[in-house]
């Protein structure tokens, strides 16, 4: 799992332990296991989110873990050209390299450690696929997919992209150097991620080592969430066991905690953290496959528009394609 990381986390910023003596730690309200499913074209993800109730994850919508899985040749898979509406997509590579395109003209690939931020808004298509050279050849695929609520007032804001490239995440160091932060979007620490959001939020990619202890100052009109990519270990000062696969929503306070076990497996040698929060919109949804909404007229609409060829047209396939930089 190689994203971004340094030689040696000691070089980093530091993060401060919590300053408030008289924090609050946030409690874990629940602990849930991602069910396996198939997205786009066949390719396997866990639904990190499912069982979850929508109060809970507000502004967050849906997570997907994309993998991991070592395809063979001939068998990395994307999916086919399909509408968005009403929120925004975060695609994160780990591993492998995937291209998108969209019908407003935006595109682009995205790879170790990378980050495609894409505002759906009024709406548009979409295609993710890995390149032909990847097709050809196999290779470790390995991501998440994040989708982050509009309010109804941004829901007819502009389509549009941000590409972050793994070195544009800032990276930062726990106190004692067992834990290296790679923030993607909003505030840490008097730090910043890189990533424009309309809804304000914090994602965080963490590697723990093993036994190590990472402990944050959380913002209290913030959601929280943590979900295990890789490893085992426990959350919150309970210290309630975590694995590879499972979510924890914590309750309300100031600061979260996550912990590494000291010892583990060979496949998975520290643990690696996905953590995230928000201020909750709390505005009614109206979801149905790939358009957010805020009620069901809008979601009609989406539909409707989207069968009358308002949310744009695929772009002609031109001849030629992507050069394995390898070759």
């Amino acid at each position: 799992m190689p994203a971004v990381t340094v030689d040696d986390l000691l070089t980093l910023p530091r993060v401060h332990a919590p300053t408030n003596a008289s924090g609050t730690e946030r409690p874990v309200r629940s602990v849930t296991t991602a069910p396996r499913g198939f997205e786009g074209e066949g390719f396997p993800v866990r639904r990190a989110f499912q069982g979850v109730d929508l109060a809970d994850l507000d502004p967050f919508i849906h997570l997907d873990q994309m993998g991991e899985v070592e395809y063979a040749p001939g068998e990395p898979k994307g999916t086919s050209w399909h509408p968005h509406r009403g929120f925004e997509t975060v695609t994160y590579m780990l591993d492998g390299i995937l291209d998108h395109q969209d019908s407003h003209g935006g595109g682009g690939s995205i790879t170790d450690g990378d980050t495609q931020w894409m505002t759906a808004g009024s709406g548009l298509l979409h295609i993710e696929a890995p390149p032909e050279h990847v097709v050809m050849k196999g290779r470790l695929f390995h991501g998440f997919q994040l989708w982050v609520n509009l309010p109804a007032e941004k829901k007819w804001a502009p389509p549009r992209y941000q590409d972050l490239r793994g070195g544009d995440v800032t990276l930062l160091s726990s106190p004692d150097g067992g834990a290296l932060i790679r923030l993607i979007a909003g505030d840490l620490a008097d730090q910043r991620g890189p990533g424009s959001t309309y809804t304000p939020i914090t994602l965080i990619h963490a590697t723990l080592e093993p036994g190590a202890q990472l402990h944050l100052d959380w913002r209290t009109d913030f959601n929280a969430l943590a979900y295990v990519l890789a490893g085992r270990g426990t959350v919150g000062s309970e210290r309630r066991p975590i694995e590879m696969g499972q979510l924890a929503v914590y309750g309300s306070g100031d600061t979260v905690t996550l912990t590494a076990t000291a010892t583990q497996e060979s496949r998975a040698p520290k643990m690696d953290v996905l953590l995230l929060g928000g201020r909750p919109i709390r505005q009614p949804v109206a979801w149905y496959g790939p358009f957010v909404m805020k009620d069901r007229a809008e979601l009609k609409q989406a539909f409707d528009d989207f069968q009358a060829g308002k949310l744009g047209s695929i772009p002609a396939i031109h001849a030629g394609g992507n050069v394995d930089p390898t070759d």
